[in-house]
């Protein structure tokens, strides 16, 4: 059974809007004021998520003055879906779009999961339209390649071989309940409710969604040995420094907190402007799993990095 996009599409206190940039079309939820001058906070979903991932941010950070986007990345939600372009660098020219395409000139980029991994990368390739960089359950990249087998649980490792697989992950994403079981490994016991998981479910059966966030995680392991891979490193290596608030789940059954702080050439290369932060009894879905804790340290970040 498929679901149309239209159905993701979910009332609130919010408006909804969709946005031409980089050739194709994206679908926002938007709160705030509706000022240009006012400071811009995208907000990106990670894997098998889409927009609505940020429930809880959005009316919260658009009540402090902020005009706040969550953004349905390329295939998902109910944004275009065309058949390439599940690379990072591809996305941060998509994100880069719907900035400039809602007429801002620059962006504060927050991101969970592999939506993370495109908030890291937003510096190395639109450095003058990112004014600083939020993540959620995602270390950096440059860290995650060097150890790929520290920085992955166990679970999470061999859920990312299988999603290597042609054809099989799409139909069990789509006619099975795979879905809420990555989220529950991923996430602390208990989070997820069951409007939650059947709200998931059904934005997994959008025609086409489940292959293009299939083809996203297929693109971080893939392109690690090849031209395309280096070339995405060596952005990173040459990204200016901006301010960066990373959190992560002390319960993470994706990425085990004890490795993803950035340490090392990678901490020394995000400058003074660098803020980790544990979140206590938390899994990997920090944003839905500790919402007020989440919004009170981007409140209070957001205070000193874009203050309204």
């Amino acid at each position: 059974m498929t679901t149309d996009s239209s159905a993701l599409v979910l009332d609130g206190p919010w408006r909804h809007q969709l946005v031409p940039a980089n050739g194709a079309r994206f679908h926002v939820a938007v709160s705030g004021p509706d000022d240009r001058d006012a400071p811009v906070v995208v907000l990106l979903h990670g894997l098998l998520q889409f927009w609505w991932a940020w429930r809880h941010q959005l009316p919260v950070l658009g009540a402090a003055g902020y005009r706040v986007v969550a953004m349905d990345l390329r295939g998902a939600g109910s944004s275009d879906k065309p058949p390439q372009g599940y690379d990072v660098p591809t996305l941060t020219r998509d994100v880069a779009g719907v900035v400039r395409s809602l007429g801002a000139e620059s962006a504060v980029v927050v991101g969970h999961g592999l939506g993370g991994d495109v908030a890291w990368s937003m510096p190395a390739y639109h450095p003058s339209l990112t004014d600083a960089v939020a993540t959620f359950g995602a270390p950096h990249p440059l860290h995650t390649r060097a150890e790929p087998r520290a920085t992955l649980t166990r679970a999470a490792a061999r859920r990312l071989a299988y999603f290597q697989l042609p054809y099989l992950p799409e139909r069990s994403l789509t006619r099975t309940d795979l879905v809420p079981r990555v989220m529950r490994e991923w996430g602390a016991d208990g989070w997820l409710d069951d409007h939650t998981a059947e709200t998931y479910r059904r934005a997994a059966r959008v025609p086409f969604a489940a292959h293009c966030s299939m083809e996203q995680a297929r693109w971080v392991v893939r392109s690690g040995p090849r031209l395309d891979g280096r070339r995405y490193l060596a952005a990173l290596r040459a990204a200016p420094a901006v301010p960066v608030l990373q959190v992560h789940g002390e319960l993470d059954g994706c990425r085990p907190v004890r490795t993803a702080q950035a340490v090392g050439h990678v901490a020394a290369s995000l400058g003074g402007g660098y803020q980790f932060e544990r979140a206590a009894g938390v899994g990997h879905y920090v944003p839905e799993e500790a919402p007020e804790q989440v919004n009170e340290l981007l409140l209070a970040w957001l205070a000193e990095v874009a203050p309204v």
